[in-house]
């Protein structure tokens, strides 16, 4: 899509304000055609100089005011900024010449404001802003980058993708609070126009914003409870996504149409919502024993799936690890757990399945596979996101290349191999290899292997709790490790620890080879010679094997600091106010 219809000749009307939407390379002129040329010239030039006071660097020194978008997605870059002026906003908009009024004398100039303390319920990104501020400006819609609103799949026609959805909802949300009458019409048409080729699991997003638009939006509303009403989304989707009251009607009139029994959906029934109430608690233990009092197993109450959409990441992995459920199996609507974990987006959920041995080739009922899903979902601009110079990609990426690296490997059922953690003779070394790999990793790699530790159950260095599933079970305190202990003895947490350690590195390799082969290029050629040694005592060899035994020792000390610290930070907070879940 060229977004063709945002650059449309025709102008769209208001009739509550009597304005007009005029588009990039239209006349901005008077209703009456007869205006003189040199009318609509000096109009058009207006909007072009007030535009380039927005848009261009040249002008930066004169913006009063900041609008504060957020961090960029990593959650380590600067806060993305946009300068503006408040004097044509609050000329343009009456919620910024309110909003402004609130912080004129005696405020510090630039005026600086959070975007998501003015757009409270609903997120609006950057470039859905910058849309919004551009037509306060100029008084046109701007074309807009094809990156903004495309997705990854090359076969999209990306007029109905999540990322042109998004936007346009985006848009429409912040036009609403900003009081833009003109474009909120304009927006609402735009999403009424595709409304019947989106996605029927994009349709709640777009129905939860005509819903905050109010009476703006209410034809949107009404289209897309009509869509709904005829779809094939479930209940448990239906209230997880919707207010009340919608849920109530949706499903009323689905009775009245025949299109549900008498009594509504038969499923989820009473036990299976006890089941899934259970994993909102995070009680795997209580999922067992509901589980024995009825003949109901995982699968007959989707529980994977439930826990795979809504649930913490950890929940999922508990389930795994009961081996009572089968994690290709297929929901009432033919999706399988991998789907429901691309629409999520999660990148540690979708490798816990992979290496349960879920099928990245299966189909849903429309042919898609979980790659296409979740290449459907990501925007185009997101995954090109630079990841050099230790910039950390993206979730959406990482879920589309493990994807990607999962369907080019041969299908592996089961836990990743140990093998290399029973490799060699030299277990210190091997040992010492490994925590520097996995070191290395986290430097440069820092979001692949978080997912890839948190799956193999890595706590951080050496020094940490060895063995997370060992020590959980028998209750052993932390020990500490000294690989210059003559002669170096091996215990059995050493031994969980080199699995744990080498499980992480087969799984980087396995779903992040990219990194796995710049890590190579670091380590292989020159930190096998030094983990040799023992074989071959050359002082030389001594001498690099210590250095580089400092270099880490400094490294472990860090992560044990930091550890420490997180670790009594979160024994007061519990001891003082309990423990607090976070959800998703």
């Amino acid at each position: 899509m060229e977004y063709s219809h945002l650059t449309a000749v025709t102008a769209i009307s208001d009739s509550d304000n009597c304005s007009s939407v005029h588009f990039s390379g239209e006349a901005a002129g008077a209703p009456d055609s007869a205006a003189p040329a040199a009318e609509v010239e000096a109009l058009r030039r207006l909007s072009d100089n007030l535009g380039s006071a927005f848009q261009s660097p040249d002008f930066e020194f004169l913006a009063d005011a900041r609008i504060a978008v957020g961090h960029t997605g990593d959650g380590r870059s600067p806060p993305l900024e946009v300068g503006v002026h408040r004097c044509v906003l609050s000329a343009r908009s009456p919620f910024f010449r309110e909003v402004f009024a609130k912080r004129g004398k005696g405020a510090a100039i630039p005026v600086r404001v959070e975007l998501k303390e003015l757009v409270r319920e609903f997120e609006v990104r950057y470039d859905a802003l910058v849309a919004v501020l551009g037509y306060l400006y100029t008084g046109r819609v701007a074309p807009l980058p094809r990156a903004v609103y495309m997705c990854v799949d090359e076969v999209c026609p990306h007029e109905a993708c999540r990322p042109a959805v998004d936007f346009m909802a985006e848009v429409l949300y912040a036009s609403f609070i900003f009081q833009i009458s003109e474009l909120v019409s304009l927006f609402q048409r735009h999403l009424l126009d595709i409304l019947d080729k989106v996605a029927a699991n994009d349709i709640p997003m777009v129905l939860s914003v005509a819903k905050l638009c109010d009476k703006s939006c209410a034809s949107l509303l009404n289209k897309c409870i009509e869509i709904v009403v005829r779809s094939d989304l479930d209940v448990i989707t239906l209230e997880k996504t919707m207010p009340p009251d919608i849920v109530e009607h949706i499903m009323d009139s689905r009775l009245n149409l025949g299109l549900v029994g008498p009594e509504g959906s038969s499923f989820p029934d009473k036990h299976v919502r006890r089941i899934h109430r259970a994993l909102d608690c995070d009680d795997v233990e209580l999922v067992r024993m509901l589980l024995k009092e009825e003949n109901t197993t995982l699968d007959d109450a989707c529980a994977l799936h439930y826990a795979v959409a809504y649930c913490d990441s950890k929940i999922t992995t508990e389930l795994l690890d009961l081996a009572l459920a089968d994690v290709n199996h297929r929901n009432l609507r033919g999706y399988t757990v991998l789907h429901i974990a691309a629409m999520r987006k999660e990148p540690k959920i979708i490798v816990s399945l992979l290496t349960k041995g879920a099928r990245p080739s299966d189909l849903t009922v429309d042919g898609r596979k979980a790659l296409q899903i979740s290449k459907r979902l990501t925007n185009s601009m997101e995954y090109l996101r630079s990841t050099e110079e230790g910039e950390a990609s993206p979730k959406s990426r990482l879920c589309i290349e493990i994807l990607e690296q999962a369907e080019r490997s041969d299908p592996q059922v089961g836990e990743a191999s140990v093998s290399l953690a029973m490799a060699g003779d030299d277990l210190r070394g091997r040992l010492l290899y490994l925590e520097n790999r996995v070191a290395l990793a986290r430097l440069l790699f820092p979001m692949e292997a978080r997912v890839a530790m948190d799956i193999a159950q890595v706590d951080g260095t050496l020094e940490f709790t060895l063995g997370s599933a060992a020590n959980h079970s028998t209750g052993n305190q932390r020990t500490a490790m000294d690989l210059n202990e003559a002669p170096f003895k091996i215990k059995e947490e050493h031994l969980a620890r080199m699995r744990a350690l080498s499980r992480t590195v087969e799984l980087g390799k396995r779903f992040f080879p990219r990194c796995s082969e710049v890590i190579n290029k670091i380590m292989d050629d020159d930190i096998t010679e030094i983990t040799g040694f023992g074989h071959n005592t050359s002082v030389e060899k001594r001498r690099r094997f210590l250095e580089l035994q400092d270099v880490l020792s400094k490294a472990f000390s860090e992560d044990k600091e930091e550890f420490d610290r997180s670790s009594l930070s979160s024994s007061s907070s519990s001891t003082s106010v309990g423990v607090v879940r976070t959800r998703r």
